[in-house]
């Protein structure tokens, strides 16, 4: 993500960061590739003008600097700054309020909609405590109603739809009414969308809001079109007047002139961010933590929050229990691994680590890893998950070819797994504040 701006701005930052000094002749050397590298990422040149502007001026007003502050991570952090402010400044939550709360989603087709009008609903439900009513309003897309029906059913959300009424502004109007007699207190109404902004659909998305006078409006635009997202952008906000942004595909957009540009363009916040298809794969703007990941500083606080949503106490002490006794066995280890896909693709996660997005920017993170790791482990007996020491040569000739791999990937796993079960029993039985690599140990290669 954003993958070409980081590697721009990481140079720009090279020419000040072997001085001793802040200069006018290195800041207006590192200004210049800033602003080369913003307006390679798709961003109005107006913008990046304004914004170098402001950080060369920040940069050249630095009297009062620390002294063991040198000029590179001077630089870094008024960028990281300046672009935080770019992006918005903080985050700005959405309005679900009411009896029930209505959110209108909107944009053009294929920006992902309906998609995200599932991940709204699960997010709602499980981090807001609501019970969300999914609207079918896209009458015109053959199998926009079907969809919806499919991504409700799979995260246990009532949909409303009528297939046989082409009228959205009744459906809505309708809906609305179904959800304060069944106790549904929040709807989430998925609109049409069109290839290109037209007349037709304007007027359609304009008269749905004004029948249901919704508590939030909210736009999605694919961010991979860059410049182009801000400008539709700005031709639905003069029209329906929305109240934030949401950004889809963000896992396939290199450049981010969507993420910089938009806040400063339509005046309007970006509320969400969506990267993938997974129904998790959601997550609240954070203005700061995407400056962060910009500039390959990584995001470990949004990193924990998705781990927290789904640790569980007791479960984690039983497993440092089993850790403690050398228990530990496949059925733990596949539990991990399912709750590890829970958070997300791997490469998106691997991105929120410090560093370690720009260590791996060109290795291929392969998610299917974990698909084979989980056919591995559900072609053996739960007398064999239970108790891994059971795996002989026969027992893994006989996995190979009931998970369709080699019986040298076979071999890989189970050493690899040995290794990693030895290493979380040693420090499991560590003493607080011991917490070094065991002598002769070294951190096992991973699973292939």
């Amino acid at each position: 993500m954003f993958q070409s701006l980081s590697d721009r701005l990481e140079s720009a930052f090279k020419v000040v960061s072997g001085t001793h000094k802040i200069t006018e002749i290195n800041v207006a050397e590192s200004i210049k590739e800033i602003r080369r590298a913003l307006v390679g990422a798709d961003v109005n040149y107006k913008i990046a003008k304004e914004f170098t502007d402001r950080v060369k001026d920040k940069a050249l007003g630095t009297e009062n600097v620390l002294k063991n502050v040198n000029p590179g991570q001077l630089m870094v952090k008024i960028v990281m700054d300046e672009l935080t402010e770019l992006m918005g400044g903080q985050s700005v939550g959405i309005n679900v309020k009411g009896s029930p709360g209505i959110v209108l989603v909107a944009g053009l087709q294929g920006s992902g909609k309906t998609t995200f009008s599932g991940k709204l609903a699960k997010h709602l439900k499980e981090q807001r405590k609501l019970n969300p009513l999914l609207v079918a309003c896209d009458v015109y897309r053959p199998a926009a109603i079907d969809q919806l029906s499919v991504l409700g059913e799979s995260i246990k959300v009532a949909v409303y739809k009528e297939p046989e009424n082409k009228n959205p502004i009744d459906i809505a109007k309708n809906a609305l009414a179904y959800a304060k007699a069944n106790s549904h207190n929040v709807i989430i109404v998925d609109t049409a969308g069109r290839l290109a902004v037209d007349e037709v659909m304007m007027d359609e998305v304009e008269n749905i809001k004004k029948a249901i006078q919704p508590t939030e409006t909210l736009f999605v635009v694919d961010s991979m079109t860059g410049q182009d997202a801000v400008n539709t952008a700005e031709a639905f906000n003069t029209r329906i007047n929305f109240d934030g942004v949401v950004l889809t595909k963000l896992d396939g957009d290199t450049r981010g002139g969507a993420a910089l540009s938009i806040k400063y363009t339509v005046g309007k916040p970006i509320k969400f961010v969506s990267q993938g298809e997974k129904l998790e794969a959601l997550d609240v703007f954070y203005p700061d933590r995407m400056a962060q990941r910009i500039l390959g500083m990584g995001d470990i606080v949004s990193l924990v929050e998705k781990a927290q949503v789904d640790f569980d106490e007791a479960e984690a002490k039983r497993l440092e229990k089993k850790m403690k006794q050398n228990k530990f066995d496949f059925n733990d280890f596949l539990s991990q691994m399912q709750t590890i896909k829970k958070m997300g693709d791997l490469k998106s996660l691997m991105g929120m680590i410090p560093g370690v997005s720009k260590a791996m920017k060109d290795a291929p993170i392969d998610d299917n890893a974990l698909v084979r790791v989980e056919a591995i482990i559900q072609s053996m007996t739960p007398k064999e998950r239970a108790n891994p020491e059971l795996i002989n040569l026969s027992r893994k000739k006989r996995l190979a070819k009931g998970c369709g791999q080699s019986l040298e990937q076979i071999n890989m796993f189970i050493r690899n797994f040995e290794q990693m079960r030895k290493m979380m029993h040693q420090f499991a039985n560590m003493p607080a504040g011991k917490m070094n690599m065991p002598p002769g140990m070294n951190m096992p290669k991973g699973f292939r």
